[in-house]
Order: C-alpha cells, then structure tokens, then sequence
C-alpha cells in the first residue's frame, strides 16, 4: 500500500483571515498524480501553502509528510519545505547567476557541504529535466519553458517525496506547456506524488490523474 504523504479531515484554509475553503478531507498518496482544478480565487493555491506551511491550519487534522500541520513550530518550516518540491508559474529563479548557480545556492543553503556531490546532483537532475547544455545561462537568456524546466530541477534537488506545482504552465504557450506537463507526469510514475493546481482541463486527459475541483469552497473528487 503506498505511503500517505497528506492527510487532512475537517479541515478550513484561510487566505487573508477569511474562509475560502471548509470542510476539507483529502489524502495523497506516493506515486500519485493529483490535479487541482478551479477559478482564481477558488482556494487552490491557499490549500497548497498549507501544506508547506505558509499559511497555517487552524480546524480540524492535517498531515504532510509526517508534520502536523495544525501543531507546526516555525522551527519545523523549513525541514518540512526540504522535503517538497516547489514550482512556481513565476519561476522564482534569482536573476543575477546562473542556472547552474541557481541549484547549487539551493543546495548548499539546503545542507549540502560536499562540492562534488552537489555538482553530481545538480548535473543528475538538469538531465532528468534536459537541460545539461543550458546549465550556465543566466534566467533571462532562457524561454519561459527552459526557465520552468530549471524550476523542475530545482524541485527535484533534495529528492522529495511530494512536488506542489502551482499553474507551473500559466506564462507558458501551449506547446511548452505540455512538454512541461510531460515531465510532472513522469516525475509522478517514476514515485514521487505530483499536486497539479491549474486551470487546464485538458491536461486531465492527456496526462491521466485524480481530479479535484475547489468550487464553492468545498475540494469536491471528480
């Protein structure tokens, strides 16, 4: 039976004090695909910073990756953060160095001492995401894909077991979007959950998951 990574029951996510969803009961699973679906505004995004402890949870029982959410010490943030991948729609990439340079400040501000071992890391994951011949371009002289493809490895660097992808494929063509797609979908079946928020309903079919939407704040399975 596969490893339940996030467990909630009666749970309510607040977005700046006011309820955008109550009532939550939701479990991922490892090796799962999971997409959410809804408007802006809907709650996704809110329910994912829960579970990387960005926004607290106040009701009901909520587990990510053996945290309790509902107990979390600020001490206990960023040990949990080390164990879930993040991408952004906004890439979050720092401008001023490299790509390369961008996963090794990551690894080294991640508890990483041994240079050559942050080197065979960072050279495993720029080819799981196919990008070893971009590695020393700095963000801006990337595609929006490429930069999204840099965001991929960047999640993948400390081997979590759990990746939150929030609109990863927003500011992108719909080309590059599902390349970007492709390889979340692959990162799932190789073991590693994937949480989709997105707005894309297409990807449901092309690259099969679980599907929930967030609708009048309620998280309902489809």
């Amino acid at each position: 039976m596969a490893e339940v990574l996030i467990d909630y029951k009666g749970v309510e996510v607040l977005r700046d004090e006011h309820v955008t969803l109550k009532n939550v009961d939701w479990q991922v699973k490892a090796g799962e695909l999971v997409y959410l679906l809804g408007r802006v505004g809907s709650g996704k995004t809110s329910l994912l910073k829960t579970v990387y402890g960005e926004v607290p949870v106040r009701t009901g029982t909520a587990y990510a990756l053996d945290y309790d959410l509902t107990h979390l010490d600020r001490r206990d943030i960023p040990y949990l953060r080390r164990k879930i991948g993040i991408v952004f729609q906004d890439f979050q990439l720092l401008t001023d160095r490299t790509a390369w340079a961008n996963l090794d400040f990551v690894l080294s501000a991640t508890g990483w001492r041994d240079k050559y071992e942050r080197e065979t890391r960072i050279d495993e994951v720029l080819r799981q995401v196919g990008m070893q011949t971009k590695a020393f371009k700095m963000p801006h002289q990337l595609s929006g894909g490429e930069q999204q493809r840099i965001v991929i490895a960047r999640a993948l660097l400390n081997k979590p077991g759990l990746i939150l992808a929030d609109e990863p494929t927003g500011n992108l063509d719909p080309d590059t979007s599902t390349q970007i797609m492709a390889h979340l979908h692959e990162i799932a079946s190789q073991g590693t959950a994937v949480v989709v928020a997105t707005h894309n309903h297409a990807f449901t079919r092309t690259f099969p998951g679980r599907v929930l939407r967030c609708e009048r704040k309620q998280l309902i399975a489809l």
